[in-house]
């Protein structure tokens, strides 16, 4: 492909994504960016951007529609949107899964109150938590306040994440696939069924970081999977904790069913306790 049709087919993809980006007014004295997900008037954006109760709209031809929360996880950072209007442009939904280190995206977003503001770059890193499936698109898109929310999109047009924040100069986008898993599971989440307690604990000779179980459910997947009051939970697949909420974390992009091999100190003895997930709606504290 040369450089010019290159040139044109970016002008193409932008063009559709434009028809497909919305503005927010969501907050007090701020703009974010929202994506129509389906013809029938669902938008995803993030929730840190609709704090404000009056939420509104504005489409790419120019149309304000007032708009409702349908569903909102704060520890995602995903809320999904309702408008009164059919038929409106659509983004194409890509894999968030099937994604490659270098390759080019297309950001498109309403940075500082613009409308629509298009920047180019590309992937520098997949994180993941679970294997196989990154958790965050890394890439050196620049963004600004008023991008949060809008899509990140390969060079086919299909939206592959979720612009959310910056850090350290790069860009963080939220993958289709978590996106898909929110709209389909709402606040529900997997759950161990243990209360814990933060505490540090000796690890390979130095101090890490480790969940103390404080309670546990009868019959919980906690319970079934054979833990006990007393463990610290210090990691999981044989990685320790990097952080004390590396666990909530793991939860928060796990599936009903998926197995969980957890790391558990148990008196002076580390053992792998496998246990399976189901879902329990969101708590505080609770795993």
């Amino acid at each position: 492909m040369n450089s010019f049709s290159l040139v044109e087919e970016l002008n193409a993809v932008t063009e559709s994504l434009r028809r497909s980006t919305v503005k927010i007014r969501g907050r007090r004295n701020g703009i974010g960016s929202g994506v129509i997900w389906n013809s029938d008037g669902i938008i995803i954006t993030n929730a840190h951007v609709i704090s404000h109760p009056k939420i509104s709209v504005e489409l790419s031809d120019g149309r304000i529609l007032a708009a409702t929360a349908i569903a909102k996880n704060r520890q995602r950072d995903l809320a999904a949107l309702k408008v009164d209007a059919s038929n409106l442009n659509a983004a194409k939904i890509g894999n968030g899964d099937r994604l490659r280190v270098g390759e080019l995206v297309v950001a498109v977003g309403n940075p500082n109150g613009s409308t629509g503001a298009v920047t180019v770059g590309i992937i520098h890193n997949l994180t993941s938590i679970n294997v196989n499936r990154p958790n965050w698109i890394q890439t050196d898109v620049q963004l600004a306040p008023g991008n949060s929310g809008g899509p990140l999109a390969n060079v086919q047009g299909e939206v592959i994440g979720i612009n959310t924040m910056i850090v350290q100069g790069k860009g963080f986008a939220i993958p289709t696939h978590v996106v898909q898993r929110f709209l389909e599971r709402g606040n529900e989440r997997p759950y161990l069924g243990v209360s814990l307690r933060e505490v540090i604990v000796p690890l390979q000779g130095k101090p890490s970081y480790g969940l103390l179980i404080t309670d546990v459910e009868s019959g919980s997947p906690a319970d079934i999977g054979q833990l006990m009051m007393g463990d610290v939970l210090v990691g999981v697949r044989g990685i320790a904790f990097l952080s004390p909420n590396e666990l909530f974390h793991i939860l928060e992009n796990s599936y009903e069913g998926d197995g969980l091999p957890l790391n558990v100190l148990r008196g002076d003895k580390l053992v792998q306790l496998d246990v399976v997930l189901w879902n329990k709606d969101s708590s505080a504290r609770a795993a």
